[in-house]
C-alpha cells in the first residue's frame, strides 16, 4: 500500500512553513534551529516547495512492507527501545515523578523570540540537570532546576518536586548506559560493515559488547557523547490546542513540534528521548482499512534526511514509555518533529548541551575579568579605573552586555517561575547583578574619561570606538525587551509568569550613576567620535 494513497491534496506552497523546535502553531512562518534563518535557507525552501508542487512526498510507518528496510538503509543512527525493554519501575517512577510536576505546575509555555515575534509554544517546559547549567533555544535561555548531583545543596520547594529531580537523575544515568551500547554496536556494525545490529530493540534482543578491538579512546569519545547534563521536559495535550500547524511535505497531520534540528548540542552528541503518552489508544488501528498513512490518534517521532525529496521520511508511533535515541551526527544531518496524538503527552529530552557560555561558573568568571579593571571605589559608588587600553574597555562593555542580555534580562523575563520548584538561582541572580551595576559604574568612568577635557585626540578617538558599538547595542537591545515586557501576549501570561523587566530604573535615580534610556549618550559619543577623526 503506497504512503501516498488516500491523502488530501497538499497545500500550496509557501502557505506552511517549516518551524523552529517547541513551535507547531498554524499560519506562523517560523524557522529552525537558531530561530535566524539567513537568505539562501529560505530560498532553499521556497525551491522545495515549489518543486513539489502540489504533490507530497512519500513516507513510511510501520504498517508499509518497506519500512524497516529504508529505516535500516537510510536512518541506521536512529534507535527505538520499545518500552517493554525498559525496567518497568523506572516506568512506574518516571511516570509519577512526569504527573507530580505537572500537579505542581512546574512547566511552563515559554515565549520566544522568532523574526522578531513574540510567540508562545504550544509545548510546556523545563530544564532539569547540572546546577548552574542553562540551555538556549530561539532566543530564549533556560535554567536549570537542578537534579540532585553529588555535591549538590539544591533545596526544593516540595518533597515531591525533590524525589523528582532525583528520579529524572536515575533515568538521565539509565539512559547515559543505553546510549553507550548503543553507540558500541553502531561502532561494531561499521568496523565489521554489516547491517546486522537492529534498529528497534526489544526486550529480548541480546546486547553486543564492544570487545577487543575498541581502544580507551573509542570508549572515552562514546562516554563523553552521551554525558547528559540537562533534561529538557515537555508536555502538551493536544485537545487544548485547536491550533496546531499541519506538517507541510508529507501531509504527516498535525505537529506538535515542528521540523527541526535540536540546538546548542555538542558537535555529534547523543539525544535521548523517553515518551509518555498519558493516555488513549495503545495499538495504531492496522486492520482499519480507510486509514492510510500514520495513524492520527497516536503520538509519532517524524524523520526525514534535511532537504532530500528522494528519500521517504518516517513516521514512527511511540507507545508509552518507548525511547528513541539519535546518535552520532544524526541531528546534523536529518531533521525530525513530533506528530500529535490525541492524548496529553509527556517526554524527557535528555541532551549533551554545549554550555561553554552557559553556565554559572562561566558568566561569574567573566563578570570577575571585566571588574578588574577597577583600582578604587568611593563609597558613593564612583569607580576609577586601571587602564584606559582600548582592547580592556571594549572587553569589559561586551561584558556589560552579556551579563545584562543573556543573564538577566533572560531570568527575568521569565517571572518567577524558577521559584515553583527552587530558590537554587536566587542568590547567583543577586550576585549576577550587583556585578552588573558596578559595571554600570564602570562604563559611567569611562564616559568621564572620554570627556575630560586635555586627552590627546588619538587616545579619545581609540577609547570611543572601543566603547560605541557595545553602548549602541545596550540602547537598542533594552529598547527590544522593554517592549517585549508590555507585548500584548506577556500582558495574557498569569503573575508568576509576568515578564519583569529588569533590571530598569527611572531617569534621576540617584543610585545609578546612568540612565536606563541611552539614547542622549549614544548620540554625544557619535559627536564626540566625529570631532576626533582628522
Amino acid at each position: 500500500m503506497s504512503a501516498l494513497q488516500g491523502r488530501d491534496q497538499r497545500p500550496e506552497a509557501g502557505t506552511e512553513k517549516e518551524g523552529a523546535e517547541g513551535i507547531g502553531i498554524k499560519g506562523t512562518d517560523v524557522i529552525e534551529t537558531n530561530g535566524r534563518e539567513d537568505f539562501e535557507k529560505r530560498m532553499q525552501k521556497l525551491r522545495l516547495l515549489e518543486e513539489l508542487e502540489d504533490t507530497w512526498l512519500p513516507y513510511l510507518t510501520p504498517k508499509d512492507d518497506e519500512f524497516y528496510q529504508q529505516w535500516q538503509l537510510k536512518y541506521p543512527k536512529l534507535i527505538l527501545r520499545e518500552a517493554a525493554s525498559v525496567p518497568e519501575l523506572l516506568h512506574k517512577e518516571v511516570q509519577q515523578a512526569f504527573l507530580t510536576l505537572h500537579k505542581h505546575g512546574c512547566l511552563f509555555r515559554d515565549l520566544v523570540r522568532i523574526q522578531g515575534k513574540d510567540l508562545l509554544t504550544p509545548v510546556s517546559r523545563i530544564l532539569i540537570g547540572n546546577p548552574g547549567c542553562t540551555y538556549k533555544y530561539l532566543n530564549t535561555r533556560l535554567f536549570t532546576v537542578p537534579w540532585p548531583v553529588k555535591g549538590s545543596d539544591a533545596k526544593y520547594n516540595e518533597a515531591e518536586i525533590a524525589a523528582a529531580c532525583q528520579t529524572f537523575l536515575k533515568l538521565n544515568s539509565y539512559l547515559q548506559v543505553e546510549t553507550i551500547q548503543a553507540l558500541e554496536e553502531l561502532a561494531a556494525k561499521e568496523k565489521a560493515n554489516i547491517d546486522a545490529v537492529p534498529v528497534c530493540i526489544g526486550p529480548d534482543f541480546p546486547r553486543v559488547g564492544m570487545g577487543s578491538s575498541f581502544d580507551g579512546h573509542d570508549e572515552i569519545d562514546m562516554k563523553n557523547r552521551a554525558a547528559y547534563n540537562v533534561t529538557l521536559l515537555n508536555f502538551m495535550d493536544p485537545q487544548k490546542m485547536p491550533y496546531l500547524k499541519e506538517e507541510p511535505y508529507f501531509g504527516m497531520g498535525k505537529m506538535a513540534v515542528s521540523w527541526h534540528h535540536d540546538e546548542n548540542l555538542v558537535d555529534r552528541s547523543a539525544v535521548a528521548v523517553y515518551s509518555y503518552s498519558c493516555e488513549g489508544p495503545e495499538e495504531e488501528s492496522e486492520d482499519d482499512p480507510q486509514l492510510e498513512g500514520r495513524d492520527p490518534d497516536i503520538w509519532h517521532v517524524g524523520f526525514k534526511i534535511s532537504w532530500d525529496i528522494e528519500t521517504p521520511g518516517l513516521a514512527i508511533p511511540l507507545h508509552q514509555g518507548d525511547c528513541y535515541f539519535m546518535l552520532d551526527d544524526l541531528n546534523a544531518t536529518h531533521q525530525h518533529c513530533v506528530l500529535a496524538g490525541l492524548p496529553p503527552r509527556f517526554s524527557s529530552t535528555h541532551r549533551v548541551a554545549e554550555c561553554s557560555t552557559g553556565t554559572l561558573e562561566y558568566i561569574l568568571q567573566r563578570c570577575q575579568v571585566a571588574l578588574q579593571n577597577v583600582r578604587e571605589e568611593a563609597d558613593n559608588g564612583e569607580i576609577s579605573l586601571k587602564s584606559l587600553e582600548s582592547v580592556v574597555l571594549k572587553q569589559g562593555e561586551e561584558i556589560h552586555n552579556e551579563v545584562e542580555f543573556e543573564w538577566l534580562r533572560q531570568f527575568w523575563f521569565q517571572g518567577s517561575r524558577y521559584k515553583k520548584c527552587t530558590d537554587w538561582w536566587c542568590q547567583p541572580m543577586s550576585q549576577l547583578e550587583e556585578m552588573w551595576r558596578k559595571m554600570e559604574w564602570l562604563t559611567s568612568a569611562v564616559l568621564r574619561e572620554v570627556r575630560r577635557e586635555g586627552v590627546p585626540m588619538e587616545q579619545k578617538n581609540e577609547m570611543l570606538t572601543s566603547i560605541l558599538a557595545s553602548i549602541t547595542t545596550r540602547q537598542n537591545l533594552r529598547r527590544e525587551w522593554h517592549a517585549r515586557c508590555q507585548s500584548r501576549i506577556a500582558r495574557t501570561l498569569p503573575a508568576d509568569q509576568k515578564p519583569e523587566c529588569r533590571p530598569y530604573w527611572e531617569k534621576g535615580d540617584p543610585s545609578m550613576p546612568l540612565p536606563f534610556d541611552l539614547t542622549e549618550i549614544v548620540s554625544e559619543l557619535r559627536g564626540l567620535l566625529l570631532e576626533t577623526r582628522p
